[in-house]
């Protein structure tokens, strides 16, 4: 009993902490840690996961491009392939079609026949003036031996006159001269009528020319604009008649009209090399020179059209392309490439990535992957760039895309081309 009562003394019992609570509160601080993980793991993801995939270009000045094709850009502009040789083929008279020889793509040489018009009527004509000559050549032969034998008559009437004056009276030699001078007349007559029934020829002959339409020089056909049994004519005058037959150009002849802003008309200049890119094969140049400046200004676009001939003929190219022309520099001698510059470094960057911000021209800078403005000076768009006279030096990292409102300290994700 002793030994008992000993033992039951030692024996006590924790109020304060209960075993059930020490067991909660570890497990509570699992939780916790645990959940404060994930929320750091969720906020990196989210922070990562923020930053705006935006298109960037790198900045570098227009001289760093010179190479073996030329020197650098001196400006850029757009505009299309047309063709120098072009003509819209029509008749000359109006008519019917009934032959059309021709279609796209077709090749003919100068001279031609295109197409032809509902001839009868001329072909009738024709063979009535063929008829009206032989019947005037008729007649003149018949005067011809009328004023022949009047004349023989008037001689010999003379000739007795002569020998014996009591035989013919004056009067009869008048009488036969003056039969010999009229029928004289009559056969010149007669040989201008001749003159008139061919002339007549000759018109009905061209009229029926005209019905023929043929090419009036070598080239190709770019589209038909007529078929056969519609009515052409000359001049449109509404309804279902057609103005032109075909259309056709001279593809050796093709070139690039495009249309530079009056502010860098004057690095332009008759004779300059230029680089022709193609908008549907832009991985393909073409090389090209300055023939022409068009020496008027567009008043409304202040643009300067210039005409590029393309030096490299290539199947590929056709007419109504879209092409973008870089004019091209002269290249420096490679002695003064490491001298320094003479006059400033030209920067130019794409027209989207100029922007207006509170009144001021700036560009947005993506820098440690974020948006910072830099307010730069910038020219008129020309080819879809703008040049920027000052605020950048090359080599920064340009936001051109992809961000429709930027603002500073915007996290973004640049992609450059």
């Amino acid at each position: 009993m002793t030994t008992s009562v000993h033992d039951l003394g030692k024996l006590r019992l924790d109020r304060d902490t209960p075993p059930g609570v020490r067991r909660a509160f570890r497990r509570s601080l699992i939780l916790a840690a645990v959940a404060a993980g994930l929320i750091a793991a969720a906020v990196l993801v989210v922070r990562r996961g923020s930053a705006v995939p935006v298109q960037t270009v790198v900045v570098a000045p227009l001289d760093a491009g010179a190479g073996a094709a030329g020197g650098a850009t001196a400006v850029t502009a757009n505009g299309y392939v047309v063709a120098r040789t072009r003509a819209s083929v029509s008749s000359k008279v109006p008519g019917r079609l009934a032959y059309l020889a021709v279609s796209e793509g077709s090749d003919v040489k100068s001279g031609d026949v295109i197409a032809r018009l509902d001839n009868a009527d001329y072909e009738a004509q024709v063979t009535q003036a063929q008829a009206g000559v032989a019947n005037a050549r008729a007649q003149l032969i018949e005067a011809q031996a009328e004023r022949d034998q009047l004349q023989r008559e008037a001689q010999r009437v003379q000739e007795i006159r002569a020998q014996n004056a009591q035989l013919v009276s004056q009067q009869d030699v008048d009488a036969s001269e003056s039969r010999a001078a009229q029928a004289d007349a009559r056969a010149r007559a007669a040989a201008a009528r001749i003159e008139a029934a061919e002339a007549a020829l000759r018109f009905a002959q061209a009229s029926l020319e005209n019905t023929l339409i043929r090419a009036p020089f070598s080239g190709t056909v770019l589209r038909k604009e007529a078929e056969v049994g519609e009515v052409v004519a000359p001049s449109v005058g509404g309804g279902l008649t057609r103005g032109a037959v075909v259309t056709m150009a001279d593809l050796r002849t093709l070139e690039v009209e495009v249309d530079v802003n009056e502010a860098y008309i004057a690095r332009v200049h008759h004779g300059q090399p230029a680089k022709i890119t193609l908008d549907a094969y832009p991985d393909t140049s073409f090389g090209g020179q300055v023939r022409q400046v068009v020496p008027t200004a567009d008043r409304q676009r202040a643009t300067v059209q210039v005409k590029v001939s393309i030096l490299d003929h290539d199947p590929r190219i056709l007419p109504e392309m879209g092409a973008r022309v870089d004019f091209l520099e002269p290249e420096r001698p490679a002695a003064a490439r490491g001298a320094a510059p003479t006059t400033p470094l030209r920067i130019r960057v794409p027209a989207g990535a100029v922007r207006e911000r509170d009144g001021q021209t700036v560009v947005w800078l993506v820098r440690n992957g974020r948006l910072e403005p830099r307010v730069v000076q910038a020219g008129p768009v020309s080819g879809e760039f703008r040049e920027i006279r000052s605020g950048l030096s090359g080599g920064e990292l340009v936001l051109v895309g992809g961000v429709e409102t930027p603002r500073a300290g915007l996290r973004v994700q640049a992609t450059t081309p």
